[in-house]
């Protein structure tokens, strides 16, 4: 599958003043990027690790199986 573009679309009038920055050397934002708190990075990779595998356990073999009939439908039919 193609990767898709993280990018949201831009209207002309925000186009223009893209291109207006690029030629003017203006930086493209204003306010500093802030950097993510280490804390809620961990947390948050602490769930993510270990979500797929507490709900394997957490469904039934049959609920396991319709969530998987239904993927593969939306999937190929």
């Amino acid at each position: 599958m193609p990767k898709r573009s993280s990018k949201t679309k831009l209207d002309v009038n925000q186009i223009a003043a893209d291109i207006l920055k690029a030629a003017t050397g203006e930086p493209d934002d204003l306010t500093p990027k802030g950097k993510k708190n280490p804390a809620a990075v961990a947390l948050g990779r602490l769930g993510g690790l270990k979500g797929g595998k507490a709900r394997a356990r957490a469904l039934s073999s049959s609920k396991r199986a319709q969530i998987a009939r239904r993927a593969a439908k939306a999937r190929w039919g």
